[in-house]
């Protein structure tokens, strides 16, 4: 009797223990249900519709203790923040950052939720570092609902998956269907019901391994998958570049105390994906230091065009005169860089060792004289090797950032680096642009040097797969990847195909859709630093296409999603200064769009487009450009097959 009275009051005791939290967002659309006790679970509703149905999280630490199921509560505090902050680098000015939190508190940790307008979030805030083991993060979501997926590739330099360069094309399919022999990478957009779509993302990930999602097989269920801490790593791949993880650890994160956000961002309508700002309001500010010093702007790159330039009296590739001839190319167009790709420095050796071919303190002097600044491709490994040492080189020489390449994972020690990287490069005034990246998770704004990211399928791919489907993909990234972050996408291309037409010609490249497809992209896609692709050569035999790609800005006062639908089309207006750039992308479908512009000031009438010539269904390179008139808050757009269209009203 006494052990079971003993019993008894402690299931009583527990059962007392639990408890259920709501959460509403400013605007009372958007619910936080939580449930602890026996179980940690969150669900997510909106205007009643349940999204997510209640789905388990939790810690599990080195030593074993769980934080999750079991955990005591003593508090729980709800507040609200209603504040915004200035950018300078970003796709508008300013952020509003608006939402109701709640925050559990419990013995050497908090554990807090945030309802926005826009989304919900949740992340671990120990008091302490911690070793974790594992993390359960579930999305149940309340019906199998079809999704954008990015599959990892099959890992071939080190045999997992957790080895990857984050550049997938998307799979359509119903959730259940998700192929299991795969994991999948963030941003992940579902089409729920009614219209309403769901991005899941993560936010300052600065500490700790980026999320994987499985499938539990053949439900509409999704959980987190985390590399383990790297315990044997050695030099390899491309050009022994990459640095190759051998054997990992058991746990995932030693150490910290910063753990991400974990974001499930809901619209309400396609377009609304396109201007979100969710993962960049959640991180980390920068700290309260002079930025100024970073500078976007555009860059005139080599690699894609193979360093094909012509009409001159030498010959073409890594060089002192052709990249003399870059930069006078870049200094006449009034484009703010030039960026020397693999090739300038030893292969093999540290980036302290440049090739005999290359006089780089003078090419910096010559570019600096020029008024265009030189930016320097860099593998991960041996940048990591010497990070400090090349920072200081180069940056004495008058080196403006690093383009660093060959990451191709996420765990713990990688996210370090990238931190470790960003910090070294802005004690030196240099920026970083993180080529071979995972997705963006808020960087950019804990350091403003940090420029850009790929982690997207670019224009490099149509260099050597024939089967593409870039079009589509264009159409695609904005409600997806682009959710996340600025792309590294590297548009520009002078050379244009129709689907039927294209051709992957390494040497020689071209894009898939219309020039004005090209042009549309150097609005919609968000790219504070901004390649120009193609050969200056090519681009001095079109000048008037040239001289529109230099003049866009690629940071914004204001960012609008003007309507769009995801894989189909999409169009987006962006504000400088008193200027309004409009920018129309399009899928293999032609379309005829009718343009709401009711939102300019009403002195805004006339403006200069460039669209789809009536041919360009057939020569991807017709365009022309023209006046424009806004009739009625309005203007009407043809759009060729995989076309584009821009309107610029000053």
């Amino acid at each position: 009797m006494k052990k079971f009275i003993a019993l008894l009051s402690l299931l009583l005791a527990f059962t007392a223990a639990a408890k259920d939290y709501s959460l509403l967002s400013p605007d009372g659309r958007l619910q936080i249900s939580v449930q602890t006790g026996s179980v940690l679970t969150y669900a997510v509703s909106y205007d009643g519709q349940q999204l997510i149905t209640p789905s388990e999280i939790g810690l599990t630490l080195e030593d074993g203790t769980l934080f999750g199921p079991g955990t005591k509560f003593t508090k729980a505090v709800k507040s609200a923040r209603n504040q915004s902050f200035q950018t300078a680098l970003f796709k508008r000015s300013e952020v509003k950052d608006v939402c109701n939190e709640l925050r559990l508190k419990a013995k050497g940790w908090d554990l807090v939720f945030r309802a926005y307008n826009d989304g919900a979030a949740y992340r671990y805030e120990p008091q302490k570092p911690v070793t974790v083991k594992s993390e359960k993060a579930t999305f149940r979501f309340a019906e199998d609902w079809p999704a954008y997926v990015p599959y990892t590739g099959n890992g071939d330099n080190d045999g997992s998956q957790f080895y990857t360069s984050f550049e997938s094309t998307y799979q359509y399919h119903k959730l259940s269907e998700w192929d299991r022999g795969h994991l999948v990478f963030l941003p992940i957009t579902i089409e729920a019901a009614n219209g309403i779509r769901i991005c899941l993302v993560e936010s300052d990930l600065l500490d700790y391994p980026g999320m994987f999602l499985g499938n539990d097989g053949g439900t509409p269920n999704l959980y987190g998958i985390y590399a383990e801490v790297p315990t044997e790593v050695d030099r390899d791949g491309h050009n022994k570049l990459q640095r190759i993880v051998r054997k990992r650890a058991d746990v995932i994160a030693k150490d910290t105390e910063i753990l991400p956000w974990r974001g499930i961002i809901v619209a309400t309508e396609d377009r609304q994906l396109a201007q979100s700002d969710f993962v960049y309001r959640l991180a980390t500010p920068a700290e309260d230091k002079d930025w100024s010093w970073v500078k976007p702007g555009k860059v005139a790159w080599d690699w894609w065009n193979d360093w094909n330039i012509y009409g001159v009296d030498f010959e073409a590739g890594i060089n002192n005169e052709t990249y003399k001839y870059y930069i006078d190319f870049a200094s006449a167009k009034g484009i703010e860089y030039v960026i020397l790709d693999e090739g300038w420095s030893v292969v093999g050796k540290s980036l302290l060792d440049i090739v005999p071919e290359i006089d780089l303190e003078m090419l910096s002097k010559y570019a600096l004289e020029k008024g265009v600044g030189l930016i320097l491709w860099a593998g991960c490994w041996p940048f990591n090797q010497d990070m400090e040492a090349v920072c200081a080189k180069y940056s004495a020489m008058g080196i403006k950032g690093w383009k660093i390449d060959f990451m191709d994972y996420d765990d713990q020690q990688m996210v370090q680096f990238y931190r470790r990287a960003a910090e070294t490069a802005a004690r030196y005034g240099m920026m970083c642009d993180f080529h071979g990246a995972f997705k963006p998770t808020g960087l950019n704004r804990t350091y403003p040097n940090v420029i850009n990211f790929e982690g997207v399928y670019g224009l490099e791919n149509m260099k050597w797969n024939q089967r593409a489907d870039e079009v589509t993909y264009d159409v695609t990234i904005p409600f997806v990847r682009l959710v996340a972050g600025p792309a590294d996408y590297t548009q520009g291309a002078m050379r244009n195909g129709t689907r039927a037409n294209f051709r992957a010609v390494n040497s020689e490249p071209m894009s898939q859709g219309t020039r004005c497809h090209q042009l549309a992209e150097y609005i919609v896609f968000d790219a504070p630093l901004t390649m120009l692709c193609d050969s200056p050569s090519n681009y001095l035999q079109e000048l008037e296409c040239t001289e529109f790609i230099a003049s866009v800005p690629t940071v914004w006062d204001e960012t609008i999603a003007l309507d769009g639908k995801i894989g189909e089309y999409v169009v987006m207006a962006r504000r400088k200064g008193d200027a309004w750039y409009i920018g129309a992308l399009n899928g293999w479908e032609a379309r005829d769009l009718e343009i709401d512009l009711s939102f300019l000031p009403a002195d805004k009438t006339r403006g200069t487009a460039y669209q789809d010539g009536v041919n360009a269904h057939r020569a991807a390179r017709d365009y022309k450009k023209t006046g424009a008139l806004v009739s009625g808050g309005k203007v009407k757009a043809h759009l060729a097959p995989g076309g584009g269209y821009v309107l610029v009203i000053n």
